[in-house]
């Protein structure tokens, strides 16, 4: 700009700061306009001079801003420093008791149930450490509840483990006694047996038997497996039926019973014959319904029989009581058939007897020329004369109906073979003989049975009595070859009632 561009500014009132040439050297020109007075304020200020102050004070301005700006990072850094401490220590106090209930929490987790958070507020991390306590107080009441009801669990299954495994060892022992006992037929020797047997598989102190006798008054001591009970059978121990001891009362109801040496019911045991005994277990011994005795266990143990014991040991009560029947029963069947036999002997006795007193054959003689009958005399010759036979019975059913004589020449023996065959021989003719005189028994009980039911057949023709006594007695007469017949009447007194 030059210097009259200047002026018109000036004079139109304008104010400003220029910087203008003026003679080859630059000027600063400030002017105002002061309307008060109507004057124009111009200064005109070379460049080098307001430069050089310019620079001074912009260096002056430089550090002061510099400063400031230092002393503004410091107060910066300070106050950030402060606010940093401040919400540390603010955070710490916050989030502390967080941290607690969060170490609280993890050893919950870890199974710690005895810790506890500390609670030191009324705020919501006090209420939140109250219930995480009384969570925790709960959690450990169900567990220590849930322990107690697993030990209480666990103890009923050992115990029931236990008790299935005594009973299981129990019926193991009954079954065992079961097969040693069947074994045995003679009473005399089973009821020692069972005892015994009872008392080894069991462990038994003592294992009596008792049996009522046959009026029903008395029960008697009949086996015993223990010295003491030995000895008391020797004595011929019995007792009286509902009333003396535990026995009599089993013996007259039919009622198991358990007498124990401990407890509110304690027996006082005084037997000298068995003076270890602690515990008494009777039992009855029934067949169809009938009470036949006792089975009577005694042991040194306190307290060991139980109601359970009753229900396991019956079965082994019917068991014997079972095998005494059968003994019995054998027994009974063995008598019954020695006496059958001893009447099938006599009669077979008898009837050979009668058939040979009757017979008009008395014997049979075989030679090369025939076949010759003998008699009475002729037998009686043959057993006396002085010649060299084999004579072998002839037995059928252990009775001896005859004899087979066989003459060998003087210079020949008889070998073992031939001895053989003699005695199949004199066997095949006694089994001969007896079926011939069955079927001829039988043959006239036929023709009796035919004849019997001919006469009942002609009687029944009839309706007159006289008739009928009359075809009877034809008929008898007939049959049996008899020339007179009579029929006597039986005088009876009848009684109106």
């Amino acid at each position: 700009m030059n210097f009259f561009e200047l002026l018109n500014q000036i004079t139109a009132g304008e104010k400003g700061i220029l910087n203008i040439t003026l003679g080859d050297q630059e000027r600063f020109v400030a002017f105002q306009n002061i309307p008060e007075v109507n004057y124009k304020l111009v200064v005109i200020v070379p460049s080098s001079e307001m430069l050089t102050d310019s620079s001074i004070v912009n260096k002056q301005i430089q550090k002061e801003t510099s400063n400031a700006i230092l002393f503004s990072l410091l107060l910066i850094v300070g106050i950030l420093t402060l606010a940093s401490l401040a919400l540390l220590a603010i955070g710490n106090r916050l989030t502390a008791p967080l941290q607690s209930l969060t170490r609280v929490a993890n050893e919950i987790t870890a199974g710690n149930f005895d810790i506890k958070a500390d609670v030191q507020t009324q705020d919501e991390i006090g209420t939140l450490s109250t219930t995480l306590n009384s969570m925790t107080k709960n959690i450990k009441d169900l567990i220590a509840s849930l322990e107690k009801r697993v030990e209480e669990r666990t103890a009923e299954l050992q115990n029931t483990l236990q008790k299935n495994e005594r009973r299981s060892k129990q019926y193991e022992a009954i079954t065992k006694v079961s097969q040693a006992i069947n074994t045995t037929k003679n009473l005399q020797e089973l009821l020692p047996e069972i005892s015994q047997v009872i008392s080894q598989q069991f462990g038994f102190y003592h294992v009596g038997i008792f049996l009522n006798d046959a009026k029903n008054h008395y029960t008697v001591f009949s086996a015993a497996n223990s010295e003491g009970g030995k000895r008391m059978l020797k004595r011929g121990h019995q007792l009286k039926i509902g009333e003396q001891g535990i026995v009599g009362y089993v013996t007259g109801t039919g009622n198991s019973r358990i007498a124990l040496d401990v407890g509110s019911d304690a027996t006082y045991f005084n037997n000298p014959d068995l003076p270890e005994t602690r515990s008494e277990m009777a039992l009855p011994l029934i067949i169809a319904n009938k009470i036949i005795g006792a089975l009577d266990v005694q042991s040194t143990a306190t307290n060991a029989f139980s109601e359970e014991d009753i229900e396991v040991l019956s079965t082994l009560a019917e068991q014997v009581s079972i095998a005494i029947q059968n003994a019995r029963l054998y027994e009974q069947t063995q008598k019954s058939l020695a006496e059958a036999e001893a009447v099938s002997r006599q009669y077979f006795t008898e009837t050979w007897k009668t058939l040979s007193e009757e017979a008009s054959v008395h014997g049979y003689r075989y030679t090369p020329a025939g076949t010759v009958t003998l008699n009475k005399d002729e037998i009686t010759e043959i057993q006396t004369a002085n010649r060299k036979s084999i004579t072998v019975p002839i037995i059928i059913r252990g009775q001896t109906i005859g004899e087979l004589a066989v003459l060998i020449p003087s210079q020949e023996h008889i070998k073992s073979d031939q001895m053989d065959l003699i005695h199949a021989v004199a066997n095949r003719v006694g089994i001969f003989a007896e079926n011939a005189r069955l079927f001829d028994e039988t043959s006239r009980r036929a023709e009796r049975e035919h004849l019997v039911s001919d006469i009942t057949a002609k009687i029944r023709s009839t309706n007159d009595p006289r008739e009928m006594l009359e075809t009877a007695i034809n008929e008898l007469r007939s049959a049996l070859n008899v020339s007179r017949i009579d029929i006597v009447p039986q005088k009876t007194n009848i009684t109106d009632k």
